[in-house]
């Protein structure tokens, strides 16, 4: 009894002494140098084992890390911290182990203070290091893609103030249904766009040739309803790129841009809509003459290469925006697409319209005939053809005249998709009233055209007078509203 007496109070004894030294060490010893001195011990004892260990973290640097989202891909999706998945390569078995730590961030007008650090943790037996790990990673990458090309389940991102995870892109899946086959559009110029499409998605070897950062820009540009967004989820459709939908008016400033560039991942498109109305980029040529420049160092005096502060205090600026399409910071990713879209193409910068931050300029005109027979078969099951001789001319006439947009014509096949011979005569009523309408006031559209000049060029004409087309336009728009009012008082 004496002697189990004694055991105890020795084991209490040495519990204590240790509990005295532990309080020592954290009084003497900082907290990073015992974090580095268990890592340094976990290191030592990992000399004696059989297996080496290999860190894959989220971020390589400012970067997303390809080969975590590859892991990630392949592995599983929503593993927890500590939770591991075992894998099997060429009759050699592999673990992933999945590490979730917190740590604090640098305060930030738009990210939250606790931040995540993710990362995976491959073990691998030291004997099968050199015969597999190259080949295994590699296996892993392509594998991912594999995955994400057969994949019908893409991303669409969206930017934000803030993160209870301190990420600044937040995502949902992107179930789109626009295709190219079901896009209203000319086609001689959708086959043209697809084809430009392969053959940027096929160019690695052309941009590494070449010196170019593997990226482009396109522009897509005309009236409100003609198709940007559904020619945006087709082009990501086509190519299986997740998307971007970047909202520049919570981007604070430029270096809160760049950090947005560098956490995008490759074979992605960034989209940028309504480029002309989103912040406050002035257009440069259009900045008053009269104005004398006043120094930088002046808070009041006009910058042209700057934004200036919007009515979200947001001070990025158009040199920030250049920087961020076709600057140096646009090379770090690749397999880039930048996306903008306007409805009025003589409010931008030329800066923003040069090769580079906007390679190709498409201009998404009214829906046309060839469109029209797209938007037939996709609502109403039928070919033009179908329709009859004389059904197919005046439909091909009064869609000419009317000047009308594909989500018009939409929404007038919509109302009438169970009555095919009722949505065609409703239609052609439509689009022969508002024939009539163009033919009777004029207006900028008709004069263009009387004169041999198509939508296109009326927007390229728009950038040299915008005045003098914004007045016409009114004035014509102030007829046709006076002319409806006197008809209803009639």
């Amino acid at each position: 009894m004496a002697e189990t007496k004694e055991s105890w109070t020795s084991l209490a004894s040495i519990l204590g002494t240790l509990a005295f030294c532990q309080t020592l060490l954290q009084l003497v010893l900082p907290s990073e140098l015992r974090l580095a001195s268990l890592k340094f011990l976990s290191r030592a004892l990992r000399c004696f084992s059989s297996y080496c260990y290999f860190d894959v973290a989220e971020m390589d640097g400012v970067n997303t890390n390809e080969l975590y989202n590859a892991v990630q891909l392949v592995t599983t999706f929503g593993l927890a911290n500590k939770d591991f998945v075992a894998d099997v390569f060429h009759g050699v078995a592999v673990r992933w182990e999945h590490a979730v730590t917190q740590r604090q961030s640098q305060p930030s007008s738009w990210r939250s203070l606790q931040v995540e650090n993710q990362s995976f943790k491959l073990r691998i037996r030291k004997r099968d290091k050199d015969l597999i790990l190259n080949s295994y990673l590699d296996h892993i990458i392509d594998k991912a893609n594999d995955i994400r090309r057969n994949n019908q389940e893409r991303l669409i991102y969206i930017n934000s103030r803030s993160d209870s995870r301190g990420r600044p892109w937040e995502s949902v899946l992107f179930k789109h249904p626009s295709t190219f086959d079901t896009l209203a559009m000319d086609l001689e110029k959708k086959r043209d766009i697809m084809e430009d499409l392969r053959d940027f998605e096929a160019g690695q070897a052309f941009y590494q040739r070449t010196g170019r950062a593997w990226k482009r820009g396109y522009l897509l540009y005309g009236p409100p309803g003609t198709g940007k967004s559904s020619m945006i989820a087709a082009m990501a459709n086509f190519l299986s790129y997740d998307i971007y939908d970047l909202e520049l008016t919570v981007v604070p400033s430029n270096s809160e841009l760049r950090k947005l560039l560098m956490k995008t991942s490759s074979k992605s498109i960034i989209v940028i809509e309504d480029i002309d109305c989103s912040v406050n980029l002035p257009n440069r040529s259009k900045a008053p003459k009269a104005l004398a420049p006043r120094s930088y160092s002046d808070p009041g005096g006009p910058n042209a290469a700057s934004g200036g502060k919007d009515g979200n205090n947001n001070t990025m600026t158009l040199s920030g925006l250049l920087n961020f399409t076709d600057g140096l910071w646009s090379c770090c990713g690749s397999e880039r697409i930048f996306v903008f879209t306007t409805n009025h193409i003589d409010k931008l910068d030329p800066a923003l319209l040069g090769s580079g931050p906007m390679d190709r300029h498409i201009y998404m005109s009214y829906c046309s005939y060839p469109a029209l027979k797209i938007l037939l078969r996709s609502y109403l099951g039928c070919e033009g053809e179908d329709l009859g001789e004389a059904a197919v001319s005046e439909l091909r006439e009064a869609v000419e005249k009317a000047k009308m947009t594909a989500a018009d014509i939409s929404e007038v096949l919509i109302k009438n998709r169970r009555n095919k011979e009722k949505a065609v005569s409703e239609l052609l009523e439509v689009l022969r009233g508002r024939a009539e309408r163009n033919e009777k006031y004029g207006g900028l559209r008709v004069e263009c055209q009387s004169n041999g000049v198509d939508e296109e060029e009326q927007e390229k004409r728009a950038l040299e007078s915008p005045k003098e087309v914004s007045y016409r336009e009114n004035d014509s728009c102030k007829k046709v509203e006076d002319e409806d009012e006197k008809k209803k008082a009639e």
